[in-house]
């Protein structure tokens, strides 16, 4: 009888030996790329039916304001250089070659004890693959970073978007990235100037001969979407002027500039510059709201539709006077607000890279991208759920896709999400003028 048993425990062993080595073969053969779904990912988290390109093209802003180098008030001008990442709709030959290394870099450049330290992490994106055309040009989404971050800081969402029909642009904001970071100023200044130009680019490269985006983008329908600065520059693109005291605070930080006046409610420049091309607006964690950056003459400007994702414990850019205080103020936006239970600010970023683990890196290198709670696999999940809904409503008259949007919080299972996983979140919504 105990020969039997010991048999029937060695058996049991080989045979979940053999099942774990089959799975690791698996995940060796498809390892888990940035944006996967997860088994409990909600339904338009999944990726679109089509393969995806992708691009680096750099362009150069001429006769910008170079306000790390002018002094006293008196602003020099310099020819501003801008790197960005284009994803869009490809004909691939065959799936193996949808497989892609995204070069970053982790660090600070600004920080000695955080140096540059190069790695790379893999996408499923094919890289300069031939566009696919269709009789309808795709929709534009410009995405903008945070400070400090990069244009693949949000590959998981920018890939997912592309696969689904849009072509999506994602900017280096010059001294503002892992490489290249320098004074706050700077930032502060070209978040939205940054956006607006490469909005224009865009558009003329879409008319352009030669330019692979001709027939490809349609700028008319443009959405934009930032995370912490880039949601401070994107709110104020999409019509939220800055407050008055907000261009005080920022000539107390550059030596007396007035530069920022420019983008403030009110300034005849500064409404002269809302582009009625873009339709809709996502701002994860954007940053400013406690600073007083806006006011509510300011938040009043935001007409069009916008979407807020922040962390109940945001310790950045804050959530109840934060975060939550943009959307309350938006009155004349059709407006939402995802919220996520104790999340801190990293509600946006891909997880952490491998490369973070290692021993005797700066905490920082892990905590740029993790959040002590929730999986960032899960938030990206989530995200890429949401935002699908939400610009497919906006940007491609979608309207089944609103069902996933009309949350009912007392009914505990969510359109699209499966059953006992709609945990730690809430989705607030408020219509214009309410």
């Amino acid at each position: 009888m105990r020969n039997r048993y010991l048999i029937f425990q060695i058996s049991t062993f080989v045979f979940f030996f053999f099942s774990l080595a089959d799975g690791y073969s698996q995940s060796a053969e498809k390892p888990f790329i940035y944006g996967d779904p997860l088994p409990d990912a909600p339904e338009l988290a999944v990726r679109g039916e089509l393969s995806v390109g992708v691009q680096t093209l750099g362009l150069i802003n001429e006769n910008q304001v170079d306000i790390l180098n002018s002094r006293k008030g008196n602003d020099t001008l310099y020819n501003r250089p801008l790197t960005i990442e284009v994803w869009y709709p490809a004909e691939v030959a065959s799936e193996s070659s949808t497989s892609i290394a995204y070069e970053e870099v982790m660090g600070n450049a600004n920080t000695p004890d955080r140096p540059i330290i190069p790695f790379t992490f893999s996408g499923r994106a094919s890289r300069d693959a031939k566009a696919k055309y269709s009789s309808e040009a795709y929709p534009l989404v410009i995405v903008s970073h945070g400070y400090t971050g990069s244009r693949y800081l949000m590959t998981y969402l920018t890939e997912n978007l592309a696969s689904k029909g849009y072509v999506v642009v994602a900017i280096d904001h010059t001294e503002s990235t892992f490489r290249d970071a320098d004074g706050f100023p700077s930032t502060l200044l070209n978040r939205s100037l940054d956006v607006l130009f490469v909005l224009q680019e865009i558009a003329e490269l879409g008319k352009a001969d030669g330019s692979f985006l001709k027939g490809l983008v349609d700028t008319d329908r443009t959405a934009l979407i930032g995370y912490s600065m880039g949601g401070y520059g994107v709110v104020n693109v999409a019509g939220a002027g800055y407050s008055p005291q907000a261009a005080q605070f920022f000539a107390s930080m550059s030596g007396g500039s007035k530069a920022l006046q420019k983008r403030t409610v009110g300034n005849p420049e500064y409404q002269a510059s809302i582009d009625p091309r873009i339709k809709a607006v996502v701002a994860f964690a954007p940053w400013g709201m406690q600073r007083g950056v806006w006011n509510t003459e300011g938040l009043a400007g935001l007409k069009i539709p916008s979407f807020f994702v922040a962390g109940s414990q945001d310790d950045i850019s804050g959530y109840e006077k934060g975060t939550k205080a943009i959307y309350e103020g938006a009155i004349n936006s059709d407006r939402y607000l995802l919220t996520y239970f104790n999340a801190r600010h990293n509600v946006a970023p891909n997880p952490p890279p491998a490369e973070s683990l290692k021993p005797g890196l700066h905490l920082d290198e892990y905590l740029r991208y993790a959040d002590s709670v929730w999986d960032q696999r899960r938030i990206n999940n989530i995200n890429q759920h949401f935002v699908t809904a939400f610009l497919g409503v906006h940007l491609k008259q979608m309207d089944s896709y609103r069902a996933f949007l009309n949350i009912d919080e007392s009914n505990k299972e969510w359109p699209g999400f499966k059953a006992r996983t709609s945990v730690g979140l809430q989705l607030d919504h408020k219509t214009a003028a309410e």
